[in-house]
């Protein structure tokens, strides 16, 4: 196959993992997640065909995760990224750059994104969790989970993000992850990026403070 007839095999064959997907991770996230993949891998000079494979690649494995939460999605993802590649005939150089970035797309334990390309996917995928769209999904999940609207501000909530869901909100996900993202990315662009977002969000969690105190 010829580059334009391989992403439009990824992209398809990719998509079709996503037909049962929830908002906070659907296919939409993917195509953001693709878009800010190409903004930060032109300005960092990266190879952006890799880049494009992994970004449309990189969550096929989530929705086994969310049927088994003992299947890590990132894992899982490598694999079947894996088969597909190989099924449209893909060099093996590429497609173990590619698998790389997938597996270490969560920087969980020993996976550390290594190349350029993954840590641009690593920052891409942390970048969507946050700023307007950040908030937006996680109200989403909320919605998902049953969650509270609003919840203290002013609790000391740790770093405690349990899979029960009865005392999280918004809220405790923005203060014990979401606020903490601007320091973990990996490039320079993706870092100024963050560092926008991350304004965006303090100063609209301080004023659904104001909003809920009365005070505007």
């Amino acid at each position: 196959m010829n580059e334009d007839k391989e992403s439009l095999f990824i992209m398809t064959e990719a998509r079709g993992f996503f037909a049962d997907s929830k908002p906070t991770h659907d296919w939409a996230h993917v195509l953001r997640v693709h878009n800010l993949c190409m903004h930060i891998g032109r300005i960092e000079g990266a190879d952006l065909n890799i880049l494009s494979h992994a970004a449309y690649l990189h969550d096929v494995g989530r929705c086994f995760e969310e049927r088994d939460i003992s299947i890590c999605h990132a894992e899982k993802g490598a694999a079947i990224a894996r088969d597909i590649m190989v099924r449209a005939g893909m060099g093996k150089d590429v497609i173990e750059a590619v698998v790389h970035c997938i597996r270490s797309h969560r920087f969980r334990n020993e996976n550390v994104p290594s190349t350029l390309e993954a840590k641009i996917l690593y920052d891409a995928d942390k970048l969507d969790a946050i700023g307007a769209i950040g908030i937006a999904r996680a109200y989403s999940y909320a919605g998902e989970h049953n969650q509270m609207l609003v919840s203290d501000f002013e609790s000391d909530y740790g770093s405690d993000l349990k899979v029960d869901h009865s005392d999280h909100s918004p809220i405790k996900e923005y203060k014990v992850k979401l606020s903490k993202i601007k320091d973990r990315m990996l490039t320079g662009e993706g870092k100024r990026m963050a560092e926008e977002r991350d304004a965006f969000m303090r100063r609209y969690f301080s004023r659904l403070q104001q909003e809920c105190n009365g005070e505007l």
